[in-house]
């Protein structure tokens, strides 16, 4: 799937009702977020973007402080799969920021460690490069996301971020189930919101002795 500007729409504060219905329409949803930074008692959400199988890419630009029911409604629906790469960061600022609970949460960087065994390389770039073919640019990562107006080079970087998740989760979930461990991906992602608010309690080594 190949990236064209004119397909994605960029709104403010919050998804509209007749993108909210289509979305919630489908089985799969890719997602992921830009915030200033990594703490998110310090560092707000920017932007949350999403794409689902048919490539419809929407990107919500938030400012603070702010609400945003119809992402609500549509995260918190637990018939629509949302697929992120590493989502323990953002369900974290998800949930603090917007008061989003999500619900049928897939990880691909959890997946990616489960199967790619052979390599501790688990970034988007290396995994989509790899399973995909597909080589993505990274050079917007790190630009100022809470600025008035994004850039084309940042809607581009956030597009992108979303628009290969689902066909990496297909094949994600092949391997999974060739090396039969589904299950065990199954019950780690099932925990995800519950480790993104153990983060936010500040318990980031909960598990550690």
């Amino acid at each position: 799937m190949k990236f064209n500007i004119e397909n994605v729409q960029l709104v403010k504060q919050d998804l509209s009702a007749d993108t909210l219905q289509q979305y919630l329409s489908g089985q799969l949803l890719a997602v992921d977020c830009e915030m200033m930074g990594l703490n998110p008692y310090r560092d707000r959400l920017c932007l949350v973007q999403m794409c689902d199988k048919d490539g419809k890419v929407t990107l919500v630009k938030v400012d603070m402080p702010a609400k945003a029911p119809n992402l609500k409604k549509l995260f918190e629906n637990p018939e629509v799969k949302k697929i992120f790469h590493f989502a323990r960061t953002d369900l974290t600022f998800l949930y603090h920021w917007l008061g989003i609970d999500l619900k049928n949460v897939f990880c691909t960087k959890i997946a990616s460690k489960l199967v790619r065994t052979y390599t501790d390389k688990h970034s988007l770039k290396d995994l989509l490069k790899e399973i995909l073919s597909i080589d993505i640019d990274k050079n917007s990562q790190l630009t100022d996301w809470g600025a008035p107006e994004l850039t084309k080079e940042q809607i581009k970087y956030a597009a992108n971020d979303v628009l290969h998740l689902i066909p990496a989760y297909q094949k994600l979930m092949g391997l999974l189930q060739r090396e039969k461990r589904l299950e065990i991906a199954e019950e780690a992602n099932k925990f995800l919101p519950t480790l993104a608010k153990l983060d936010l309690l500040g318990y980031v080594d909960f598990f550690v002795h």
